[in-house]
């Protein structure tokens, strides 16, 4: 089976990428190479820039491929653009979504494919919803092909992952938890989360490469296992050998400071979110997720270490924290 995957070396796709070499699946990814410490071993290179269509066209006019994944589409015009590509000539194209394109908040703790589409505090979410609209539509109308995945937070050895952290320097976060600088947790660090190691993704994903039973069909793929952000905090602080000092502040209070933040926090991560995974289980069976998140981090820990230049600190984003929290501890003080 001949795969293209369009992106294919970033935190999620590169753990699939790996696994479908080594399933035997003829990967080939379009990107533009610069991320080749990521690049697996076996996948073919084809160098462009999926946003450079015209080019695109020209380039992918010698190949033919069985299944197309877009690791990269974001917008409803990256969909369309991708439709235009492809309409005829795959069996399957499977559009990489979000978990957080679901109701927020859920009108049900308990998360599944019927769960409806709703984020009225996020744009990165709505845009996502735009383009399952638009693919679901052509489905429909065409018979185009596509298949939907929905990751949640999905992290692996290239990425720390917590509730409010530098996203261009992870490492920001073990800096704190080990200077015992005191780190945020959004709300009161009680709602409940799920981080899903990316190898364990990659089981579910590649079993629908190729699955034609999933056309037309939506799947989130995560860990079963749930834990509240404090005591992610302390898993962390485990695996770094530092208990963290966590100081609990309001989403919205985070948001007059950083308004950025509000998406991903009011719109996805401050809020109780548990997956029923029933679906994606029926679709391929076996499919389980067997890395708790204990053993996860400590090999993303690990990762870091082996390497100094890994463990860069974002200072613009550790004076943001500290002026977050003198701001907050200034307020209850006051009595505000």
């Amino acid at each position: 089976m001949k795969v293209l995957f369009i992106g294919g070396t970033g935190t999620i796709s590169t753990a699939v990428s790996e696994l479908a070499v080594k399933k035997g699946i003829d990967l080939f990814l379009l990107n533009r190479g610069n991320r080749g410490e990521f690049f697996p071993e076996g996948a073919t290179l084809i160098r462009g820039d999926i946003r450079n269509i015209e080019t695109i066209h020209k380039i992918l006019d010698d190949y033919k491929f069985d299944v197309v994944v877009d690791w990269v589409a974001f917008t409803p015009d990256h969909i369309e653009a991708d439709i235009g590509l492809f309409k005829g000539k795959i069996g399957q194209y499977i559009f990489i979504s979000s978990a957080s394109a679901y109701q927020r908040p859920p009108a049900h703790y308990l998360v599944d494919e019927s769960t409806p589409l709703s984020n009225p505090y996020w744009q990165y979410s709505r845009d996502k919803i735009a383009c399952e609209q638009v693919l679901m539509e052509e489905y429909r109308k065409s018979g185009f092909p596509c298949t939907i995945v929905r990751p949640s937070y999905t992290y692996g050895k290239t990425m720390i992952p917590f509730i409010f952290n530098s996203r261009e320097y992870r490492w920001t976060l073990v800096d704190r938890i080990r200077k015992g600088k005191k780190i945020i947790v959004p709300g009161d660090g009680t709602s409940l989360w799920t981080l899903t190691h990316n190898t364990d993704f990659a089981k579910g994903f590649t079993g629908l490469i190729g699955n034609l039973q999933s056309i037309g069909h939506a799947f989130h793929i995560t860990s079963d296992e749930v834990l509240t952000w404090d005591q992610i905090a302390y898993i962390i602080g485990d695996a770094v050998g530092a208990k963290p000092n966590i100081i609990h502040i309001p989403s919205e209070f985070i948001g007059v400071f950083s308004p950025e933040h509000i998406g991903g926090l009011l719109g996805d991560k401050s809020v109780s979110v548990i997956f029923d995974n029933s679906k994606i289980k029926r679709f391929v069976p076996g499919f389980t997720a067997t890395v708790p998140f204990s053993e996860g981090i400590k090999g993303t820990v690990d990762w870091y270490e082996s390497n100094p230049d890994r463990c860069a600190v974002d200072e613009e984003f550790t004076k943001l924290c500290d002026r977050i929290i003198t701001a907050y501890e200034g307020a209850i003080r006051d009595g505000s």
